[in-house]
């Protein structure tokens, strides 16, 4: 593995590896550093019958992504039906099983904690996405659940690209969490006693949020909505030709996704105590500055 910026590089070409495991502890480390596992020789194949998918077509009106739940095994998002959904769902399940041999190769310490969450497939382009300041992906942000707390636990992202036309994925990094953090957390709260119960209640939120989602979502807000912090602040340009993956903690990383189409993303949830250095977690940083616990 060699450093390059923000970018840890890994030249593997397997989804399953082997992976020397000091290579795998590099990886790890700066995974959870808060750098962006680049992969440049991991492809996902796409099969010669799968290729009909590759079209912004593929989206039902009004929906900017197609999902398969892993517990029911439904595929939503798509205008397909039918067989044709059967096939869609089954190339989003292969790489989710790569996408998770492949965390299982890089950090076995990982394996018996690492929670598979939704796939996605993203064959829209980006620019052509219209939103309000809130939803804009292509402004710095972490990633916050507004509907599904995490209680701490974080958020890890695999992601490929598979456009069939040379389209570049675009993101920009901005700087470390900790830093961000010092200086947006004065501006946001944990909410009044009790509004963590009624929305729950309510059924706006699966399961109850924590002081530490709510200061999150705080946190994703407020970044956005800072025209001067996302016009000024450090911004570091990366791009991902097709035929190549990266992996990266999007609760730690502010990350802006600016151009591209045709991208797979795999989402997995880890307790902080599975992660070989808990103490880089965004929740024990926001303990640390706050001085007590937030979940």
């Amino acid at each position: 593995m060699r450093e390059e910026g923000v970018l840890a590089v890994l030249d593997i070409a397997d989804w399953g590896g082997p992976i020397d495991p000091a290579e795998g502890r590099r990886a790890t480390h700066a995974l959870e550093e808060g750098r962006v596992l680049f992969l440049p020789a991991l492809r996902f194949a796409v099969e010669e019958s799968e290729k009909k998918f590759l079209s912004a077509a593929a989206l039902a009106p009004g929906r900017k992504n197609i999902s398969l739940d892993p517990a029911s095994g439904a595929c939503q998002g798509s205008h397909y039906a039918g067989e044709e959904a059967q096939q869609l769902g089954a190339m989003l399940d292969r790489f989710a099983r790569q996408a998770e041999a492949l965390m299982r190769a890089i950090a076995p310490g990982y394996a018996g904690a690492l929670r598979r969450a939704r796939t996605s497939f993203r064959p829209a382009d980006i620019e052509d996405r219209a939103s309000s300041v809130r939803k804009d992906d292509r402004l710095l942000h972490v990633d916050a659940f507004p509907t599904r707390p995490t209680r701490g636990e974080r958020i890890l992202r695999v992601f490929s690209n598979i456009a069939p036309d040379g389209a570049e994925r675009r993101w920009e990094v901005g700087e470390p969490f900790p830093d961000f953090a010092e200086k947006f957390l004065p501006r946001v709260t944990t909410g009044w006693a009790g509004s963590a119960w009624l929305i729950e209640r309510l059924g706006l939120t699966k399961g109850r949020r924590s002081a530490y989602d709510t200061i999150m979502l705080g946190l994703h807000d407020a970044m956005k909505r800072d025209a001067r912090y996302q016009a000024e602040a450090p911004h570091a340009a990366l791009s991902f030709p097709p035929g190549t993956s990266w992996i990266v903690y999007t609760d730690q990383v502010l990350h802006a996704a600016l151009a591209g189409r045709f991208a797979l993303e795999q989402t997995f949830h880890l307790p902080v105590a599975a992660m070989a250095e808990p103490e880089l977690a965004p929740l024990r940083v926001l303990e640390r500055l706050k001085g007590r616990a937030l979940a």
